[in-house]
Formats: structure tokens, sequence, C-alpha cells
């Protein structure tokens, strides 16, 4: 299986937030498989991925990104992470998800994305020869936002 299927999801991320929080400067930090999050202070956030892609998207936004990015949203200052907060990351991530399959339909590869589930990502995702792992850190002038994908070809 091939990272291509990691462009849809970074090419969403970029776009959303370029669209929601005016980021121009958001870029690959790293690309590559299996690489775990250096930081346990974040806001993880779940999207199951059915259809011919099944699995899960992951996104860990450390704490102070996570409190910059609500701050853009909605003009508010925030000090600690909340319901208002995961409730607005888990839609942030939802809107990158849906855009990301949308991509992936015009390439003939139809997927359904599930609700998101906020605090809910595993510390460790398990490949093996029919389940594929691609991770990539998006690096801004607010902070990083980590993307995993464990997929399975149906």
């Amino acid at each position: 299986m091939s990272k291509d299927y990691l462009v849809p999801f970074t090419d969403a991320a970029r776009q959303t937030l370029k669209l929601l929080l005016d980021i121009d400067t958001l870029e690959a930090a790293n690309q590559n498989e299996n690489t775990e999050a250096e930081n346990n202070d974040q806001v993880g956030v779940a999207i199951g991925l059915t259809g011919d892609l099944s699995g899960e998207i992951q996104y860990r936004f450390p704490s102070e990104t996570s409190l910059e990015i609500v701050k853009l949203m909605s003009g508010m200052e925030f000090t600690e992470i909340d319901e208002f907060v995961t409730s607005a990351l888990g839609e942030i991530a939802n809107i990158i998800s849906g855009n990301a399959v949308t991509d992936l339909s015009t390439h003939n590869v139809i997927c359904d994305i599930l609700p998101p589930k906020v605090n809910e990502v595993s510390g460790e995702m398990a490949g093996d020869e029919t389940t594929y792992i691609f991770s990539t850190k998006l690096d801004s002038e607010i902070g990083v936002v980590d993307i995993k994908l464990q997929l399975k070809m149906n």
C-alpha cells in the first residue's frame, strides 16, 4: 500500500486550517511510518474509516496548539482543555477527514467516516501484512498537528 493515501489527509488538513484559521505556513515536518507522539499532554481525536479503505485516522493536537486553534476559531481565550475545546477539535478533525475522503473518491476510492471520538486514540497502532500505518506531522506558527492513518485495503 502506498503512502499516497496520506496525501489527501495532509492536503485536507492544510486547506481546512487555512480556511478556518488563516494559517499560511503549514508544512509537513516529517513523513514516516509508525512514529509515536512524544508528549501525552495533548488532545487526541480518532475517526473511523469504512469502505474501500478501512481503519482509523488519528489526529493529535498538543495542548498549547489546541488552545490556540480554538482561540483563533472562536475569538475567545482558553486556559485549559475543556469540553468546548475538545468538541471544536473533534469538529476540525471531522471536517479534515470528510474533505480527505471526498478527495479519495475522485480517485475511485470510496470511503465513509464515522463520528469523531475525542481523547480515544490508542497509544500505539499495530501494522501487519494487511494493515499499514502512515504518519506525518504538520508544523505551523501555532504548533504541530500529528496525523496517523491505520489503513487496510478492502
